[in-house]
C-alpha cells in the first residue's frame, strides 16, 4: 500500500493511527514530527515512529503518504512549510473535522507534486495528547474522505484501504455534505453540552459543591462531552460557525416549541418528542454506533 508514512502532529488521532500501524506491521517506514518536544518524547520512549523528523518539511521527504493531525489553526503554516518537499504522486491527507477551511488552503498553493484526499476519522475521546491514544480508536468507526472530482479512483483506492487497515469504515462524501452533517451530529451536541454545564454551574461554590455531588446520568454524559480538548474546539466552531448558527438556530426552534408544551401542559405533544426522540435512539443503535447497555462508558 505505501512505504513511507508520515505523520505531522501526534496527538490522540495521529498516535493512534502510529499505534496501528506499529500493530499492522504493514509499512516499511513511519516517520513523524511533532513541534512539541514533549510529544515527541513519548512518541520515542513508546517506540511509536521509526523516525522522528527535525521538521515537517524534512518528514515528509520520500513519503508515499503524508498525513496531517495537527489542530486546524496550524493546518495552513505545516503545509506551506512542507509543499515543496513532497514526493511526486504522494497522497496528501488529513484528520480536520471542518473541511472547508483545509479545502481551501490546499487549493490556494495549488500542490504540484502531491495528490490532496481530505480525510475525516470521525472518532476519538474526551481526552488529548499523545498518551491517550490507543490502536482501536477507529474500530468499526467512519472516516468520511471528500476527494475532489478529478482524483482518480486508484489514488482514492489507495486512502480507502489505508483507512480500512486502521479499523474503519470508509464514506466518500462532499466538503459541503461532510460539513453539514457533522455540524448536526458532533459539532451541535458539543455547543449544547458547553452550553449545559455553563446552565447548571452554581453562583458559589456550595451551590457547585451540591450540583457535582448530586450529579445525574445525563449530566455526567454532558460533562464528558464538554470536557473534550478546548483549543480544537474553539476552532472547529470558529471554522463552520455558518453551518453550527444554522443547527443552533434549529435547535432553538425545538426547545422554544419544547417550552411551549411544558407551558401549555401539553401531555400530547410532550409524549410525541419522547417517543420520536426513543425511536432515532434505537435507529442509531440499529446502525451500530452504540450499544444498548445500560450506562454504558460508565464504569
Amino acid at each position: 500500500m505505501f512505504d513511507r508514512v508520515a505523520i505531522i502532529g501526534c496527538g490522540l488521532i495521529g498516535s493512534s493511527v502510529l499505534r496501528r500501524l506499529k500493530k499492522n506491521g504493514s509499512i516499511k517506514k513511519l516517520v513523524t514530527y511533532d513541534n512539541d518536544k514533549s510529544v515527541t518524547n513519548i512518541i520515542k520512549k513508546e517506540n511509536l515512529s521509526d523516525e522522528i523528523a527535525l521538521s515537517s518539511s524534512e518528514a515528509v521527504k520520500n513519503s508515499d503518504l503524508v498525513l496531517i493531525s495537527t489542530p486546524m489553526r496550524s493546518f495552513e503554516s505545516v503545509i506551506n512549510s512542507i509543499k515543496d518537499n513532497l514526493k511526486p504522486g504522494s497522497i496528501l491527507t488529513d484528520t480536520c473535522s471542518v473541511k472547508h477551511g483545509v479545502n481551501n488552503i490546499v487549493k490556494k498553493i495549488n500542490l504540484k507534486n502531491s495528490i490532496w484526499i481530505p480525510g475525516h476519522p470521525v472518532a476519538g475521546t474526551e481526552k488529548s495528547g499523545p498518551s491517550a491514544g490507543f490502536s482501536d480508536l477507529f474500530q468499526d468507526r467512519w472516516t468520511i474522505i471528500t476527494p475532489d472530482k478529478k482524483i482518480k479512483d486508484s489514488d482514492i483506492k489507495k486512502i480507502i484501504l489505508f483507512w480500512e487497515s486502521m479499523g474503519s469504515k470508509v464514506k466518500i462524501m462532499s466538503v459541503d455534505e461532510h460539513d453539514k452533517i457533522l455540524s448536526l451530529t458532533s459539532h451541535l451536541p458539543h455547543a449544547i453540552a458547553y452550553n449545559i454545564v455553563r446552565t447548571v454551574m452554581g453562583d458559589d461554590e456550595k451551590s457547585n459543591n451540591d450540583i457535582i455531588r448530586y450529579s445525574a446520568g445525563g449530566l455526567r454524559d454532558f460533562t464528558r462531552i464538554a470536557a473534550s480538548d478546548p483549543n480544537m474546539w474553539k476552532d472547529i466552531f470558529i471554522d463552520n460557525s455558518s453551518l453550527i448558527i444554522d443547527a443552533i438556530d434549529k435547535f432553538s426552534n425545538s426547545l422554544n416549541d419544547f417550552k411551549k408544551a411544558i407551558t401549555e401542559k401539553d401531555s400530547k405533544k410532550l409524549l410525541e418528542i419522547f417517543e420520536k426522540s426513543k425511536e432515532f435512539r434505537k435507529s442509531i443503535i440499529e446502525a451500530g454506533q452504540d450499544t444498548d447497555k445500560s450506562d454504558f462508558g460508565r464504569k
